[in-house]
């Protein structure tokens, strides 16, 4: 059994079998600093943003939101060139995808985002680093406060980010893609 502790230093897991403190999977300082270059990036590259470019919206799905749009392709970060999935979240009193395609930054809710990272980053997890924002480019929090950017809930096989996913058809962590 493990129980997450935070505090302003650091971001642990202590587990109950081993009494061992080990850092959390994710939310950790390079996570944040790594999720804020990303958001720069992206928004530079008009992905993110007032400015950014917008896909056809689409009815969405829990946990992402009423109203989803979906940018998949590739951005370099910090001179790697990687996978780059943008989901953004609209919501709000009777939104629709007219609603949204009309004004999408009155109803953006959030951003979730998949980037694949180097070789070796999250080898069990294909390497996939993940983050959710609010629409301002901010790291949101789960209800524990740890913030939602890096291996989010690695190792929880009921709920997060990488439990949903590995649920994905084709083994590659991602639903929307198998048409390739």
């Amino acid at each position: 059994m493990k129980v997450i502790i935070s505090s302003v230093a650091a971001l642990l897991v202590y587990s109950l079998t081993s009494g061992q403190l080990t850092a959390a999977p994710f939310g950790n300082k390079e996570d944040i600093e790594y999720a804020k270059q990303l958001w720069k990036t992206m928004q530079q590259s008009r992905l993110v943003g007032d400015k950014a470019m917008i896909s056809t919206p689409y009815k969405g799905v829990f946990p992402h939101g009423e109203v989803l749009d979906t940018l998949d392709g590739r951005l370099v970060v910090d001179g790697h060139d990687g996978r780059l999935i943008v989901k953004r979240n609209y919501g709000g009193e009777g939104i629709s995808k007219e609603m949204v395609a009309n004004n999408p930054m009155k109803y953006l809710q959030a951003v979730t985002v998949m980037y694949k990272r180097k070789k070796g980053y999250d080898p069990e997890n294909l390497d996939w680093f993940w983050v959710k924002y609010n629409p301002q480019g901010q790291v949101l929090k789960n209800p524990k406060g740890i913030p939602l950017a890096g291996r989010v809930v690695k190792g929880n096989k009921e709920e997060g980010c990488i439990a949903c996913h590995a649920k994905a058809p084709g083994k590659d962590l991602v639903y929307n893609n198998d048409r390739r």
